[in-house]
């Protein structure tokens, strides 16, 4: 018998390949599958997270965000398969990860941002182990978490516009009828704006097929379209990013963001009401989603039990750890995306798949230089397509019962609008509360959602508050 064989007997037993009636070299193919299925993450989170400025104005280096994209994801997946035995692989969330960039970061400095992750992340843990992440999920009605997904997707469908120039700010919006407008002066022209027009047909005709890694084909057809533009005909106007050829193909992977955090130093800076609101909504937006996924794709793979996840105590603590690895390395929390469910389609039922994804995610590490030349334009389709991917839970929404209408229209309207997810989800709080309340039926909302909802309330008014308490 040769050390091959012996290997994958080793997997097999370890995994428990067989008792849920898989190979190993499915388990292989379904790794690789969900890796090309995901892989887009390493090109947008660090699109994402250097877009905004911290309150001292200085901003990420997109390659060190790249860096650290890459090893949370390897670490935490790899992590999944060998802890939680399952083919559920980790990353930085999107729309999370905008929570960190466009909403904390202005009002603390980076360091002090991701020490609010760390701390996310040991929140999600002792509430997985506690059973209190079961109760507060089981308090906040589904449509209103519902909403918040179709916000967060609206949300990020609005990032991709503006970062890609399609939408632009109205430079003097206090004497305009309209805030924003389509492309520079209110119609679109140069050839960047083209790639993205491109782009996002692409993407949206490649995902209505069913094309395996249709949003990492499009990105990488685009970033050769835009070299080509650059290089070839010199055209200009990519904005922070210019899709130039580089020097070289590898690269040492650069760790400059990993252990900088400030675990208590955003209370300061942005006040422990609003901070506590901050970590709230980051803890609200990670565990909902993760329970999401994490059931949706089980179920898919077949390994539900009596309505239940096989190991997943194990499952839910890897996942809040990868909050915790979020925060570490300077990638902002990671999650289980949903797009393992491509490695299940191609057959991923163990844990093997997940570690053959970590190891995958571990190999771009060395590539960043090539990520580093990928324009906005490439890139920001993806952002508008996950969005409208997003926007599909809608049809879960009991739109003609009343308590929840406007609830859930102010969470899904008050998050794009404001640009802030905090904001929509305490809108769609306070309002449901206040109507049950209103009606006499308090006991409805509970105790638990009726605290969060006054929470919330002073988060609003947190400038009369101050002004009372100073007075």
């Amino acid at each position: 018998m040769t050390q091959t064989d012996n290997e994958a007997r080793s997997a097999t037993r370890f995994f428990d390949i067989k008792a849920r009636n898989s190979t190993v070299g499915r388990e292989v193919r379904g790794g690789v599958t969900t890796f090309v299925a995901m892989a887009y993450i390493v090109l947008l989170n660090p699109l994402i997270l250097s877009a905004s400025a911290d309150i001292t104005g200085a901003r990420l280096d997109p390659g060190q965000v790249t860096t650290a994209t890459a090893l949370a994801a390897a670490v935490m997946t790899i992590l999944m398969g060998l802890i939680g035995n399952a083919p559920l692989a980790l990353a930085a969330g999107l729309g999370v990860n905008g929570i960190v960039a466009f909403q904390m970061a202005p009002a603390m400095t980076w360091p002090q941002a991701f020490g609010l992750v760390v701390l996310e992340g040991f929140c999600i843990v002792l509430m997985a182990v506690s059973g209190i992440r079961e109760r507060i999920m089981n308090a906040i009605p589904m449509p209103l978490k519902t909403a918040i997904t179709v916000g967060i997707g609206l949300y990020i469908a609005l990032v991709g516009l503006v970062s890609a120039g399609f939408v632009t700010r109205v430079p003097d919006a206090a004497n305009s009828p309209v805030p924003v407008r389509l492309g520079v002066d209110g119609h679109l022209s140069g050839w960047p704006i083209v790639v993205f027009c491109l782009g996002l047909l692409l993407m949206i005709v490649l995902v209505a097929r069913k094309v395996p890694g249709a949003l990492l084909i499009s990105i990488g057809v685009m970033t050769v379209l835009s070299i080509v533009l650059h290089d070839g005909l010199h055209v200009g106007g990519w904005g922070r990013t210019d899709p130039a050829l580089p020097d070289h193909v590898l690269g040492a992977p650069d760790l400059g963001l990993f252990g900088h955090i400030d675990l208590f130093g955003g209370f300061a800076s942005a006040g422990p009401v609003a901070a506590t609101v901050f970590l709230f909504t980051l803890v609200l937006s990670g565990f909902f989603d993760a329970m999401g996924t994490i059931t949706s794709v089980s179920a898919e793979a077949g390994l539900m039990k009596d309505g239940k996840v096989p190991g997943m105590g194990r499952i839910l603590f890897v996942d809040g750890a990868g909050a915790i690895a979020g925060g570490l390395t300077g990638s902002a929390p990671n999650t289980v995306f949903l797009e393992s469910a491509a490695g299940v389609g191609e057959g991923a039922r163990t844990g093997l798949a997940s570690v053959v994804t970590g190891a995958l995610f571990a190999v771009t590490m060395l590539f960043t230089p090539l990520t580093e030349v990928v324009p906005a334009q490439a890139a920001a389709p993806a952002l508008v397509v996950i969005g409208g991917l997003m926007m599909a839970q809608c049809r879960g929404i009991p739109w003609q019962d009343s308590d929840y209408t406007i609830p859930v229209f102010l969470t899904v309207a008050v998050i794009p609008f404001t640009y802030s997810i905090t904001n929509g989800v305490g809108a769609g709080l306070i309002s449901f509360v206040a109507i049950k309340i209103c009606t006499g039926r308090w006991r409805e909302a509970g105790w638990l959602l009726t605290v969060l909802a006054g929470l919330f309330a002073v988060y609003f008014g947190i400038t009369g508050v101050e002004a009372l308490l100073e007075g």
